[in-house]
């Protein structure tokens, strides 16, 4: 009988397709019960009355919620900026992404430990990393404003002015720039990790000739190393830029949007919307707004990248 049941169970995988639909059943569960409900859930929610005192799903209200959404002055403030800290990040990231990776992709001395100092970021807790942000730029005992005191930048006869302290967390344009900087400092791992993938399956004979022929840094740079790692860049772009733009945490352990409402992003505001002030349905109809943006931008990108990779 076992014998029997073996052989049913041989034939089962057997059959054509049927390998394919066991391998992948998980990821689909999983999406499934992760994502899928989640976002059923929160459409649901959208269009209902529904608060923390009453979270049930009632009262169909429409559209209502996301035109109230629209009509608050702080929507396209977090909307702006939401975009200036995703380019912002995605900009610096491709740079300091394509040189670590040449860095990586070479043989010195050290590398393991360079390695391991460079993953650091991604590994450490966000709540840790705020904590050690957060006396980066505290506004009294920072350590940069102290060496920019000593190199002359800040203080008297400084160049921005006879100011000791740069107050990051209390301008709106350094508070931004301060949020760009740690999600930078955070994705640059993820970032570098692809683009090191890419980076190493390119043909070693290449840079070789590319030396024979006295070719420097920037040229094999910029004329074999950045075509052939194209698709690679963008699969770097989309998997962090959507990161990014859906990631509050920063924002909510730093700058908490402030000051004022200046430094708000998309969803730290729909979390502000739906859970600290009860709105339920008002937060879910301001997270819902990321879906049409990161769908276009997740197209698009794919798409290119495909192009790119068949050219």
């Amino acid at each position: 009988m076992a014998d029997g049941a073996a052989a049913g169970n041989d034939a089962l995988v057997d059959r054509p397709g049927m390998l394919g639909v066991l391998m992948l059943a998980p990821a689909v569960i999983y999406i499934a019960a992760f994502v899928g409900i989640p976002f059923v859930l929160a459409i649901l929610l959208s269009f209902s009355s529904a608060t923390t005192g009453n979270p049930s799903i009632h009262g169909f209200v429409g559209l209502d919620n996301f035109i109230q959404v629209v009509r608050e002055p702080q929507f396209v403030t977090a909307l702006v900026n939401s975009v200036i800290v995703t380019f912002g990040t995605l900009a610096l990231l491709l740079v300091l992404a394509t040189l670590e990776s040449e860095l990586l992709a070479r043989a010195f001395r050290g590398k393991r430990l360079v390695q391991t100092l460079l993953i650091l970021p991604w590994a450490m807790p966000a709540s840790l990393a705020a904590i050690s942000w957060l006396w980066l730029l505290d506004s009294q005992f920072s350590p940069l404003d102290w060496i920019f005191r000593q190199a002359g930048i800040l203080g008297p006869g400084g160049l921005f002015g006879p100011a000791r302290h740069f107050y990051y967390l209390g301008r709106t344009d350094l508070a931004i720039a301060s949020v760009v900087v740690i999600n930078v400092w955070r994705m640059l791992p993820l970032a570098t990790l692809i683009v090191l993938a890419g980076r190493l399956s390119i043909p070693r004979d290449l840079f070789d000739q590319a030396a024979i022929d006295g070719a420097g840094f920037f040229r094999t740079l910029f004329r074999i190393t950045v075509p052939a790692l194209m698709p690679v860049l963008l699969v770097a772009v989309l998997f962090t830029g959507l990161l990014v733009f859906g990631d509050m945490a920063v924002v909510a352990l730093t700058t908490h949007g402030g000051p004022g409402h200046s430094s708000q992003i998309i969803p730290y505001w729909a979390y502000l919307k739906g859970i600290e002030s009860g709105d339920l349905s008002g937060g879910a109809a301001v997270a819902l707004f990321m879906l049409p943006a990161l769908l276009v931008v997740s197209v698009l990108t794919l798409r290119f990248a495909y192009r790119s990779q068949e050219a």
